[in-house]
């Protein structure tokens, strides 16, 4: 009776395997053979090499063959993972073109310099923390780069961009001070940026608005390197594609650990630069095996886990786990047993191995079989402890990172394989190495010794004993050391990092490029989106700066009226257009190009805003100014990716960030999620967010004018342009556009406030109001002008502010300047001399939460009432949704009357009648009121 895995086959002479119904681990075996015969050959074959050899050696031929048949091209699926070895093997090192020894003394300076800097700034009385050991468990994995592989910006081409991991600053800083561009003060300064005087100390991580000559990316958002890095190379291929600038001897290098690869942003965006083919991304990912507070994954294994994570979405992987003492041991493993302890022994594990010593390791790695014992009893006890991780050894790694530069048409990424706190025995491994900043006089003589540095026992005793901490050591910068590294940065174009703007200023078109906005809509009704397209459009055809503007999406183009632009702009794409699109007969039709100019991103708020990043710090990453025109559904904005624009404002990017569909109220069809109520307060958190809220066509053309100007011209104050983001909220809602107003208050319109319109002269008894509108709340305060003045007998004065944040913005500024100035006259905020003349209460309102207009109540002088959309948005018509919030005209004026009331200008009685004519307090009232312009 056959075994219940086989089935009968017509020749009973033998059994065939039971073939599994479905793709197993890639392997089509469903597939119809056109040769049973040959292949139950080649399966017998197979069989007996396991029945005379073993499945190690079975396991070794079948990878073989797998190898052969790429080489061959034929179409194998790629394993998800491979075994837990070195992806090159010793034979296929390269030759190690440097001087090992004098590196590794260089290496030996950096790791004490950046220890002793942060275990001083550790001191009692100061203790700022930082970061000691993840330097340590890397600092092999940068000394690589920086001696042999990184290009600086004196390099033909422009040099490489590198995207530092940022709790290794220290080491950093280290080399730098080695190089002579920081001095010893300075590293006593780590981490106070301010008690020593601004720009006397070091910022704790890399940020370039810290330290705009030093840090060019800013990489401690954990997560957003990876992405970053990404869309940085992706753009450097935009511009050589668009032949703006020839990027192809640049490369983008970005060091990650592995625990920061928990973060769903360091994994997200790796598909593009797959699909990409992007050769000229490497990510190093430091694979030390702990997060902050222990194992990243004790478990199991992290580096096969991402090496699954990568191989499947398309990338070259190297893996760099073992240093070549364990080469050996790997040539006597004939039978594959040491293989097989390195596959199955988890992470946790590794790093208790690590922390233990030889003896340990002897009976617990290479104890439990007869045949590991037997391959180490040659070695002492000494020789197990000290076999190295890959990510130490000098020679696997630069293996690894050459192998990297050369590959074509995938981007790499290098797993290496270390240890936390590598030479320092009292963090080595340690769980708690995170946390552990100060070393204790011990702890310095052993790590001293350890690197072997000519340093005496009373030298580091007496500063310890004076200062709390040990020197730091400088061989001399006649030292041999000092200029082997020096050299070695001259031959590959200066020292990194470094942040350098050469771009120039541009010359940006004039007041005529504006005129159509400028001068209403007349009897049709458009919206502020579509006003801000039309400039946009504008903008494109200018000679000057046309072909600079970078207009980004998120697969949102039609929605905003953008389709028109796909036939003569067209949609980036390294490949071009290799197909017919549907639309092809069309006159609008979708189009792709190699030098397409609009970045198309599908879904993906956050490669959009990456995108933006990479095209707002053109200016200095590649000498070119680049103008990101990023439009977005606003709710989508700061609220999905703020920490992105918190790190696009760190890069010192430039750029206009669109919040299209704006508002709580206007986009209502769609619901809770797409009603935004919010943003203008998220943007006020962002010291270089500089947020409007136009109103008008007109309003629009004067602050797209200024952000050009101030980002991308020069100025007394800013020679090299204003490192702001100009976030301008605009409105999908269709509404008649006025006139520029003759005497328009410029001024005013810019820095936040102007008076639009006087009320009705109603004679001198006639009450007076004063109601303030932004964006799409205008229209509310127009009608609600006409309401009072006839209905009421009220005269409104109507006041446009343009931005709120703005106005609180100056007034906070000045509380601050005459705090600071206690002999001078106080300064007065803007938004209080504005309105110094007005008469009357003053009635805010916007489609934003009350908590955006009252940003500036402290400063209004006179009483002051906001109205707003507080609460979770819904699905109705728009006026369903104003009437339910109370934002709606006739909502204004009963709290312009409640107002005046207050006031005794006008009767309690008529505020309780007005309520009672509007209905106010139900939103049925309005159902039958129609809108114009449906959903985006």
């Amino acid at each position: 009776m056959p075994d219940e895995t086989e089935t009968v086959n017509s020749d009973t002479s033998r059994p065939a395997p039971a073939a599994p119904p479905v793709i197993h681990e890639g392997l089509p075996t469903q597939l119809p053979d056109i040769d049973p015969d040959e292949t139950q050959d080649w399966i017998d074959s197979f069989d007996s090499l396991i029945d005379d050899r073993g499945r190690e050696r079975a396991r070794y031929v079948m990878l073989r063959l797998l190898e052969r048949a790429r080489q061959k091209q034929v179409g194998v699926p790629a394993l998800r993972s491979t075994d837990y070895i070195n992806t090159i093997p010793p034979e296929r090192e390269p030759w190690f073109p440097g001087d090992e020894d004098v590196e590794r003394r260089i290496r030996a300076f950096i790791r004490w310099n950046a220890a002793v800097m942060v275990s001083d700034a550790n001191r009692p009385g100061l203790e700022v923390g930082g970061h000691i050991a993840t330097y340590q468990s890397s600092a092999s994995l940068y000394e690589v780069g920086f001696n042999h592989f990184f290009r600086g910006k004196d390099a033909p081409g422009g040099g490489d961009q590198i995207y530092i991991q940022g709790h290794a600053s220290p080491g950093i800083y280290a080399r730098a001070f080695l190089e002579g561009r920081l001095n010893e003060q300075q590293l006593l300064n780590f981490r106070q940026e301010v008690q020593h005087g601004i720009g006397e100390g070091l910022s704790s991580y890399p940020h370039p608005r810290l330290m705009p000559d030093f840090w060019e990316f800013p990489t401690v958002s954990m997560g957003l390197t990876g992405i970053n890095s990404i869309y940085q190379a992706r753009f450097n291929r935009y511009l050589s594609g668009r032949g703006i600038k020839d990027t192809s001897d640049q490369h983008v290098w970005a060091f990650l650990g592995d625990g920061e690869m928990a973060e769903p942003e360091s994994l997200g965006a790796i598909r593009v630069a797959a699909r990409e083919e992007l050769d000229n991304l490497t990510w190093v990912i430091n694979c030390n095996l702990q997060q902050l507070d222990g194992p990243v994954t004790g478990n199991g294994k992290i580096i096969q886990e991402l090496e699954a994570n990568f191989r499947g979405a398309g990338w070259n992987v190297i893996k760099v786990i073992w240093g070549r003492d364990w080469d050996d041991l790997l040539a006597r493993d004939v039978d594959g047993v040491l293989v097989n302890q390195m596959n199955s022994t988890p992470d946790g594990q590794f790093q208790t191995f690590s922390t233990e010593d030889g003896a340990y390791n002897r009976e617990f790695f290479f104890g439990p079989d007869p045949r590991l014992r037997k391959m180490v009893e040659h070695m002492s006890d000494r020789q197990i402890e000290k076999l190295p991780r890959g990510g130490h050894d000098y020679r696997k790694v630069y293996a690894a990172f050459d192998a990297a530069t050369k590959h074509v048409g995938q981007p790499t990424v290098i797993l290496a394989h270390t240890i936390k706190g590598w030479t320092i025995e009292g963090l080595e491994g340690k769980n708690a190495s995170h946390q552990m900043k100060k070393l204790k006089l011990p702890d310095l003589l052993k790590f001293r010794d350890r690197l072997y540095l000519p340093m005496s026992d009373k030298e580091i005793t007496e500063a310890y004993e004076t200062s709390g901490t040990a020197p730091f050591f400088h061989p001399g910068e006649k030292s041999a050391e000092i200029e082997y590294m020096m050299e070695r940065r001259r031959q590959l174009g200066g020292s990194l990092p470094r942040r350098v703007i050469k771009a120039k200023p541009l010359k940006v078109p004039g007041d005529e490029v504006y005129a159509d906005l400028k001068v209403g809509s007349g009897a049709n009704k458009i919206a502020t989106t579509m006003a801000v397209v039309r400039l946009l459009r504008d903008w494109m055809k200018d000679p000057e700066i046309g072909k600079r503007i970078v207009p980004i999406a998120p697969d949102e183009y039609r929605t905003f009226g953008m389709d028109s632009m796909f036939p003569s702009a067209k949609v980036y794409n390294p490949g071009g257009q290799k197909y017919e699109s549907v639309d092809r007969k069309q006159l609008l039709k979708w189009r792709e190009a190699t030098d397409g100019q609009m970045l198309h991103e599908g879904i993906s708020e956050a490669g959009a805003m990456a995108s933006a990043t990479a095209a707002g710090s053109a200016y200095s990453t590649h000498g070119e100014a680049m103008i990101p025109f990023y439009i977005f559904y606003s709710m989508f904005g700061f609220q999905r990716t703020g920490d992105s624009i918190w790190a696009m404002a760190d890069q010192l990017a430039r750029g206009f960030l669109i919040g299209a569909t704006a508002g709580r109220t206007t986009l209502t069809g769609e619901g809770l999620q797409h009603a935004d109520g919010h943003s203008p307060l998220l943007a006020a958190t962002n010291p270089a967010v500089v947020h409007y809220d136009p109103a008008h066509a007109h309003e629009v053309a004067h602050i797209m004018q200024s952000g050009l100007q101030r980002m991308y011209t020069t100025s007394p104050e800013h020679p090299l342009g204003e490192d702001v983001i100009f976030y301008v909220t605009v409105y999908n809602e269709p509404v008649t556009q006025p006139a520029e107003p003759a005497d328009l208050d410029l001024t005013g319109l810019l820095k936040g406030i102007y008076r639009f319109g006087s009320g009705p002269d109603l004679g001198a008894e006639a009450p007076k109001v004063q109601l303030l509108a932004s964006g799409v709340g205008f229209p509310w305060i127009l009608e609600a002008q006409r309401m009072l003045a006839e209905d009421w007998g009220v005269s409104a004065d109507l006041w446009s502010v343009t931005s709120w944040n703005e106005l609180a913005r100056d007034a906070i500024e000045s509380e601050r300047t005459s705090l600071l100035n206690p002999g001078e006259p106080a300064r007065t905020p803007f938004v209080t001399s504005q309105l110094a003349d007005a008469t009357g209460p003053f009635v805010a309102v916007s489609d934003y939460m009350r908590a955006v207009p009252l940003q500036i109540a402290r400063w209004v002088p006179g009483d002051f009432h906001a109205l707003g959309t507080d609460g979770f948005g819904f699905a109705d018509t728009r006026p369903a949704a104003r009437r339910f919030f109370n934002v709606d005209a006739p909502s204004v004026v009963v709290q312009a009357l409640q107002a005046l009331a207050a006031r005794g200008e006008v009767k309690p009685e008529v505020v309780v009648e007005a309520f009672t004519r509007y209905q106010i307090d139900d939103p049925t009232a309005v159902s039958g009121v129609l809108q114009e312009g449906g959903d985006a």
